[in-house]
């Protein structure tokens, strides 16, 4: 699996975060979605499934 994030579409709201917070952090600044690793492990996969699908933005994408 290897997660995408498309900064310039994220709109701030953080659930990506909430749910999976070793894969997914937000900048101070404004809020924007930072991706701390693409390449996450098989045990996080259902979680960064569930990131994708409460993106509001559709800021997040899983590749196999």
């Amino acid at each position: 699996m290897k997660v995408i994030v498309g900064q310039d579409r994220c709109c701030g709201v953080g659930t990506c975060v909430l749910l999976v917070p070793d894969v997914f952090d937000q900048c101070d600044e404004d809020g924007i979605v930072v991706l701390l690793d693409a390449q996450p492990p098989a045990e996080l996969y259902s979680f960064v499934q569930q990131a994708v699908s409460a993106c509001p933005a559709a800021a997040v994408v899983v590749t196999e």
